[in-house]
């Protein structure tokens, strides 16, 4: 048998029992296979079962490689240690057939390494051979029944760092754990990376781990510690090299499959991706090459339409890439297909939108960190927009902001500032600086496409009202309460002379206009059009909708002001409802909803249910938001009213100072709800100093 080379044999405990499983106690298999990507451990995993059940085979294990003739090795292995003779006049199958027959007593285990082709290498000897003889290969290929296979997967994580520190020793991996684990991690928790890794680690004591990933991230498959395996170990390939032997059997269009697959992202791919890139501008049978890639065990089904590569096969796929001829072509095809998916991505997709959309985030993200010179002009800014609509729809705005600032950037680069659609980025951006409270950065773009607008287009045209209409919101959260309300009736004129009164656009201007009302407690003037705007939304777009639950909110909080409990309860529930049906309980307009109906409780004298919805929403809005957010500071205000209620005054000040704090961070120290908070921090310390 061949020499095993492993310090410590780690991670295949269960796989040597199954193993043994297989072969003894299932009485119906007469082969077993070991079948794995290369590189994951088929041989060595052969090689420690034999050694591992030396006296189980009394009748010898015998150890052949289908690199050369099977038969001639098995005559070959009877002669020198069965002393067994075959007539000359055989031929190689009767002098094969004649060592099986004569073969000494016992279980007798056959074990043939590196199998390419089972009908042709191996069964054209073994078909048929007495019971006692257990067959065990070894092979990349995907075997079919009657053989009986034993899939071999990477290493778990806790078995990578095992294997690692059984090359380095503890203390070296003591020293750099974190770095240890995002190493194992790089190499995929391939057996053979991770051991030629080790040993040149072992070779070099004074190259640290940080060194060693760093070098490997910068050069790759081409690091030497990869290419080339040491004299002491069972494998004698370097990972290139032993993927190459796969490669070699793939026909041209797998390997351009692989080659593509390997453009995504290290994430789990969806197949109607992959169906979509062209050649040519024509459609390609990948489902055929695919089945190439599957049978060699160079890629990997996930689950129902979902496939992956393994990161180093990855890394081999994207050097072959260089060298297609169709290499840009390709790229360019790719680069459409993940665009198309962004394009389709709605500004407020709903739960459904964003589970169906999840699966391809990681590959938009490739491209625009990878592949951005690759999308064109026309669809540049499109990419990014819906990139962000993704993150918008989820409340993760910080990663939205950042993706259009990226674009921004970009934009200006390749097509310069005056570019037709960078109006639609501004947009955007400022939309989103707004959701973050960023008010003065949000004001001065709204201004920028205002003015943009007015020269280009005109004092009356539909895009002036949408961006007056941002602009006022923007004041309206600024407490610039004459500023907003002068700009709201001014768009609500312009859209009703556009459009009629039976428009969403109409819609959202009523509603605005209503909140400015609120905010300055016109009430009288706020409810007719919170209703108007409710109505219409109701009627345009129907019940399962981001806008109707919107209004739904506002209705609810119009209601609370003025004292119609039983009104605001009931708006508060259903737009609660709605929310998590739509977009989930972790955004924040699921949260500007509970903090709402907490209020309404703490007034109403439901005071646990008060605390049990306050304690709920301070959780969400430190998820959603971390620690500096207006939304924070709301739910810890809640959460100290409901303590002030019930006298708990010394619980309640620390509530409101950070409420206080966060509030003029975010908002400025002049801004109304700054100021409101400064007064009930202070009513309250004159309390606490009047009972002490």
């Amino acid at each position: 048998m061949p020499f095993s080379g492993v310090v410590e044999f780690v991670g295949r405990e269960a796989e040597l029992e199954n193993l043994h499983h297989l072969l003894q106690e299932n009485q119906q298999v007469a082969v077993a296979a070991i079948v794995g990507m290369g590189g994951v451990g088929k041989t060595e995993l052969a090689l420690q079962y034999a050694n591992l059940h030396r006296v189980t085979y009394q009748g010898g294990i015998c150890w052949l490689s289908a690199l050369q003739d099977v038969g001639l090795q098995l005559v070959q292995f009877a002669r020198n240690q069965l002393q067994l003779n075959p007539p000359d006049d055989l031929d190689l199958l009767g002098r094969v057939q004649y060592c099986l027959t004569k073969w000494h007593q016992g279980e007798v285990l056959l074990v043939i390494d590196n199998v390419t082709n089972y009908r042709e290498e191996v069964r054209c000897y073994l078909e048929s051979v007495p019971s006692r003889f257990k067959q065990l290969i070894t092979t990349r290929e995907k075997l079919q029944l009657p053989i009986v296979r034993l899939d071999l997967d990477v290493l778990t994580p806790l078995a990578a760092m095992q294997l690692l520190k059984s090359l380095v020793g503890e203390e070296r991996l003591r020293r750099e754990a974190l770095i240890a684990r995002r190493l194992c991690k790089w190499l995929g928790y391939l057996p053979l990376g991770l051991e030629l890794v080790g040993r040149y680690l072992l070779g070099d004591e004074e190259l640290s781990l940080t060194e060693m990933l760093r070098d490997l991230e910068n050069e790759r498959l081409k690091n030497p510690a990869l290419d080339e395996a040491q004299p002491e170990m069972t494998d004698k390939l370097g990972v290139a090299a032993a993927f190459e032997l796969s490669w070699r059997r793939l026909g041209e269009n797998a390997q351009r499959l692989g080659c593509i697959l390997s453009l995504f992202a290290l994430a789990p791919i969806p197949w109607e991706l992959v169906e979509g890139i062209t050649i040519n501008n024509e459609a390609q049978d990948w489902k055929r090459a695919r089945r190439g890639l599957l049978q060699l065990h160079l890629l990997q089904l996930k689950g129902e339409g979902i496939y992956q590569l393994h990161p180093l096969l990855r890394e081999f796929f994207q050097d072959k890439l260089t060298g297609l001829e169709q290499a840009e072509e390709l790229k360019r095809s790719f680069c459409g297909v993940v665009v198309a998916v962004a394009k389709d991505i709605p500004q407020t997709p709903t739960i459904q939108q964003i589970k169906d959309i999840t699966p391809a985030i990681p590959h938009l993200a490739e491209v625009a960190n990878n592949l951005i010179q690759y999308v064109t002009d026309e669809d540049l800014i499109w990419f990014f927009v819906g990139n962000a609509g993704f993150y918008n729809g989820k409340g993760l705005y910080n990663q939205a902001t950042s993706l259009l600032e990226q674009c921004r950037k970009i934009v200006e680069q390749r097509l310069g500032n005056e570019h037709p659609d960078i109006e639609i980025l501004l947009n955007n951006l400022a939309v989103l600086y707004h959701s973050q409270s960023r008010y003065s950065e949000s004001e001065l773009l709204f201004q920028q496409i205002l003015a943009l607008k007015q020269h280009l287009l005109g004092e009356k045209h539909p895009d002036i009202a949408f961006t007056l209409n941002n602009l006022a919101e923007v004041y309206h959260s600024q407490g610039r309460y004459s500023e907003a309300e002068h700009l709201s009736l001014k768009v609500l004129a312009l859209r009703q002379r556009l459009y009629g009164k039976e428009h969403l656009d109409v819609a959202q201007t009523l509603n605005s206009l209503a909140g400015i009302y609120f905010s300055q407690k016109r009430y009288k003037e706020a409810e007719l059009p919170f209703l108007q705007a409710f109505l219409l939304r109701l009627s345009l777009l129907g019940e399962e909708h981001p806008d109707v639950a919107m209004s739904l909110n506002n209705l609810a909080y119009f209601y609370y002001s003025i004292g119609r409990y039983n009104k605001a309860e009931l708006s508060y529930q259903k737009a609660l409802a709605l929310w998590q049906r739509l977009l989930g309980e972790e955004h924040p307009y699921f949260l500007t909803s509970l903090y709402n109906l907490v209020n309404l409780y703490s007034s109403q004298g439901k005071y646990s249910k008060a605390k049990l919805l306050s304690l709920q929403s301070v959780v969400l809005s430190i998820k959603i938001w971390k620690k500096q957010n207006p939304d924070v500071a709301n739910s810890l205000n809640n959460l100290g009213k409901h303590y002030k209620s019930q006298g708990k005054y010394s619980q309640t000040e620390p509530l409101l100072q950070r409420a206080l704090e966060i509030f003029e961070q975010t908002l400025g120290k002049n801004h109304p709800d700054t100021v409101y908070m400064r007064e009930n921090l202070a009513d309250l310390r004159d309390r606490l100093t009047s009972e002490q």
